[in-house]
């Protein structure tokens, strides 16, 4: 039991002492980044999914 409870104390120590929380400013960046390239790689991935259906069409045409 004093093992966990050790492990309890440590864990809140770190995280109100050692971690660097990102301020409101940063938090909001960050996010305007991640929805950015998270429209990017959707778009990217559209954009494949449309070469490889036309693709598909064209060779399926063949036949």
């Amino acid at each position: 039991m004093n093992k966990i409870s050790t492990y309890l104390r440590e864990s809140y120590r770190e995280l109100v002492e050692k971690v660097t929380w990102p301020t409101w400013t940063q938090l909001q960046q960050s996010t305007v980044i991640v929805l950015v390239a998270t429209l990017l790689i959707t778009g990217v991935v559209w954009f494949m999914d449309l070469v490889a259906q036309w693709m598909l069409h064209q060779l399926y045409s063949l036949f």
